[in-house]
């Protein structure tokens, strides 16, 4: 059970190199230096160019597979700018060149989606085979490849024959192999292209871990203590589904689920996977959701009089790499710049030199958790409307490193993949998704708008968009800004039936079909001059679409909203300094209840004299914040839930997702939560939570409130998977703020956050910026693998250049690939 107090210890600031661990030489030396966090220096690193009179290396690779010579310029900050002659070639060469810089990552995430990791690592890991491919599509493939963009089947096509030319060019230079293949024994497998769009489990699913507390609350306090566990939007009562006993949900319903999702472990450098059954309560943090800011600035807001779009993901932000990749592609009717994930092609945020596009997560609820009658003398079978139906079954053999194949047996009902079989208490649970449908790989809908030049064509595009749910954020040259929500909704049917709980998988509950894109709403040009979006529920209202009922608090859009509104002549370095913004709106509606109280105990009265005197800005040098996040969230918030919700209290998912939003709104009508004379209530609460977080803080950090820093509290670090970490670094931020931070309330680690990100000049494209943590590269002896985590850590950023001339002005490495057999120029 939660206990409300965190673990706190010395913030480190000397990363370590990831090299150490496995046996190659220094990344480089600057990071065995102590980081030098401050604006100043990151905008000096920033701001670094090549070498005056260097000159950029050269490289020639022959490669069967093309077709013309490709150039690939590698800028100074790591970036590959493909100029490709056609388009099979561009996306040969994308492929290359992200197995060229993040082999591992994306051989590790194949093998994890396909179930294939038993075959390199051994008989531990056929759990997590099994788990995997129960999610993986196993419908019709060319339903599943016409219902993408036109042309992704052979995008696919040259994009994995680029990763394969890499991996036999390997075979040619084995000296080259990356070392985490050498230390782990195995080599890459070669890549087919329905690979790329088979496998789901990396998707945002978003409420179905939501779904099980909700059930698991509503056991132990009603559903009535529901309320204090995700606002909900549109308002809206949740109800037990007929059928369903809330009670009779095991705990670990969801451990497959979890398993499939959970990505690969190498726990201290051994190939120990996670438990085979975890148990999904076990560390809720690590499930803390993702979220993402971006806005758009209309000519009118802006000193140039041209468009200003800004992106910032929100992502799990601790691995090296991280899971977002930076290119440039160029070829005849395409020449777009920005990231997406590295395994696949084209990218997700960017511009074309026409558009500019960014995207948040929309959380659009496209999973749930059913429960099934089993019949009583054949547990093959389960209840379905007035008979009994037969769950199908497939068998598949599981290759395991150094033992015989692994009998894996695979279940699916109608509605999915069968997750957890109960015979002794007859139950049986599948979870049903999208994921099973076809066209739903994520983020591959975004080959739609590669090539749009205008508001019509993007839109045109995103029809097909499927997966993930997500708010895509629009400027162009022409002067127009816009938006547009995408993502497959369900149309679910039956009695109160809205994805808030799991539901009887007996008929009474069930999709019919999907909303269609022109149902949802859209923005082009908005009156007040800008758009933003910060994962908040911004439907208009009585729209007849309800994506999902569960969204992000809303502090971090009325926070953009209070910057974005008073904003005049803004200017790319505006929006860079709006993405680290650290002023936390709950922070200062929270504290003005702390005005009138007053006390005999001293540790609550140093600890009213603090907050009073803090200014609402989560900074990590602030003593204020470091008490207020402490005070708030690990010990005033716990003791809110025991009032609110006193049985339910100790349910960790409660801290999945912090909804401190509620609490600020029982604070502010106290009678209606907390009963009458509730405002008595309220501030005896606030009283007596305040002592025990000074004292946390005293006994960690020293008596004196002048030398607490929530830098010192709050860092980051980040870790490859075999060892070796960049950090840990002061970090400021919290759930609350812009320069968003879900950290882990048992130990203060950072665990989401945004590692890329950017801003766009939409007209004057070179004048662009973004960053991308640790470095672009994720093999360790890359000079480009930690080379950006210094200006990441100072929140600075680079030059995201695009006219050929910027990119040959910053040109580090230029590499030539020709077709096998034909000798260089």
């Amino acid at each position: 059970m939660w206990n409300g107090r965190p673990g706190l210890r010395p913030a480190a600031s000397v990363p370590t190199d990831p090299a150490d661990d496995l046996g190659v030489p220094p990344v480089r030396p600057t990071t065995r230096q102590v980081l030098a966090l401050t604006c100043l220096g990151a905008l000096l690193v920033g701001a670094a160019g090549p070498v005056p009179g260097s000159r950029p290396a050269r490289e020639v690779v022959g490669l069967p597979g093309l077709d013309r010579p490709v150039r690939v310029t590698v800028d100074t900050w790591g970036v590959s700018h493909i100029r490709a002659e056609n388009s099979d070639d561009l996306f040969f060469a994308q492929g290359y060149t992200a197995a060229r810089d993040r082999l591992f990552q994306i051989d590790t995430w194949r093998r994890d989606g396909l179930g294939e990791l038993s075959e390199v690592l051994g008989s531990a890991y056929v759990a997590q085979d099994t788990a995997s491919r129960l999610f993986l599509y196993r419908g019709d493939m060319q339903k599943e490849w016409e219902s993408y963009p036109a042309g992704t089947r052979e995008i696919a096509t040259e994009f994995a024959a680029g990763i394969n030319a890499y991996i036999d060019w390997l075979a040619d230079n084995p000296a080259a192999m990356p070392q985490e293949f050498q230390k782990l024994g195995y080599r890459p497998a070669r890549w087919k292209p329905e690979d790329l769009v088979r496998i789901r489990t990396h998707a945002l699913g978003d409420n179905l871990r939501n779904e099980l507390a909700r059930a698991q609350i509503t056991c132990a306090d009603g559903i009535g203590g529901t309320k204090a566990f995700r606002k909900l939007e549109p308002a809206r009562t949740p109800e037990v589904p007929a059928g369903l006993a809330p009670c009779d949900l095991p705990a670990d319903v969801l451990a497959t689920y979890d398993l499939a999702t959970a990505g690969v472990t190498f726990p201290t450098g051994t190939t120990t996977p996670p438990s085979p059954a975890p148990a999904p309560a076990a560390d809720p943090f690590a499930g803390a959701a993702g979220g993402s800011n971006a806005w758009a600035l209309a000519p009118g807001r802006t000193a140039s009089g041209r468009p200003v779009l800004a992106a910032d993901p929100h992502r799990a932000s601790s691995g090296a790499p991280a899971n977002r990749y930076l290119v440039h592609l160029s070829a005849p009717g395409i020449n777009v710049i920005g990231a997406g994930e590295p395994w696949n092609p084209g990218v997700s945020f960017g511009h074309n030199g026409h558009i500019a596009f960014g995207l948040t997560n929309m959380p659009v609820d496209q999973n749930d958790l059913y429960v099934y009658e089993l019949h009583p003398d054949d547990p093959t079978r389960y209840r379905y409307r007035d008979g009994w139906e037969s769950f199908r079954t497939v068998q598949e053999d599981v290759a395991v490193k150094g033992a015989a194949p692994a009998r894996a047996s695979l279940g699916f009902t109608r509605h999915g993949p069968v997750v957890k079989v109960d015979e002794a208490k007859k139950r049986a649970y599948a979870v049903r998704s999208v994921w099973t449908e076809p066209g739903t790989s994520p983020y591959l809908g975004s080959l739609a708008f590669q090539r749009a030049k205008n508001f019509s064509e993007f839109t045109r595009g995103l029809a097909a968009w499927k997966t993930p749910g997500s708010h895509l954020v629009y400027a162009d040259a022409r002067g127009d800004i816009g938006w547009v929500p995408v993502g497959m909704v369900p149309r679910r049917t039956g009695a109160g039936y809205d994805g808030l709980l799991p539901v009887p998988g007996d008929g009474r509950y069930e999709w019919d079909g999907f909303h269609s894109q022109d149902e949802m709403p859209r923005t082009l040009n908005p009156e007040q001059g800008y758009f933003a979006t910060a994962n908040e529920y911004n439907f208009p209202p009585g729209h007849p679409v309800t994506p999902a009922y569960e969204w992000h608090p809303r502090f971090r859009k009325e926070r953009l909203d209070e910057v974005l509104s008073a904003t005049r002549n803004a200017t790319v370095q505006d929006s860079l300094n709006l993405q680290t913004d650290q002023k936390s709106l709950f922070a200062t509606r929270l504290v003005p209840y702390l005005r009138t109280l007053a006390s005999d105990d001293p540790d609550t009265r140093k600890a009213l004299d603090v907050l009073r005197g803090f200014d609402g800005v989560i900074a990590e040098g602030s003593s204020g914040a470091a008490l207020f996040e402490i005070w708030s969230m690990a010990v005033l918030r716990p003791a809110w839930l025991k009032k609110v919700a006193p049985r339910s209290a100790g349910n960790p998912w409660y801290f999945a997702v912090p909804e401190a939003g509620l609490m600020l709104e029982s604070f502010a009508d106290p009678d209606r939560w907390f009963g009458p004379g509730g405002a008595a209530v309220r501030d005896r609460l606030l009283l007596d939570t305040l002592p025990a977080a000074f004292r946390i803080l005293a006994g960690a950090r020293g008596p004196d409130p002048a030398a607490w820093r929530w830098g010192d509290l709050q860092t980051h670090t980040f870790r490859h998977p075999l060892g070796g970490t960049f950090g840990p670094v002061p970090r400021g931020g919290s759930y609350q703020t812009v320069q968003y931070s879900a950290y882990n309330l048992l130990n203060l680690q950072q665990m989401v956050g945004p590692v890329f990100r950017m801003a766009v000049d939409v007209g004057d494209w070179d004048a662009s910026r973004a960053v991308n943590a640790p470095g672009q590269s994720g093999d360790p002896t890359s000079p480009h693998y930690g080379d950006l985590h210094r200006l990441w850590a100072g929140n600075g950023t680079f030059p995201l250049v695009y006219t050929p001339s910027a990119v040959e002005r910053n040109a580090r490495k230029h590499l030539v690939l020709l077709p096998a057999g034909r000798q260089p120029t």
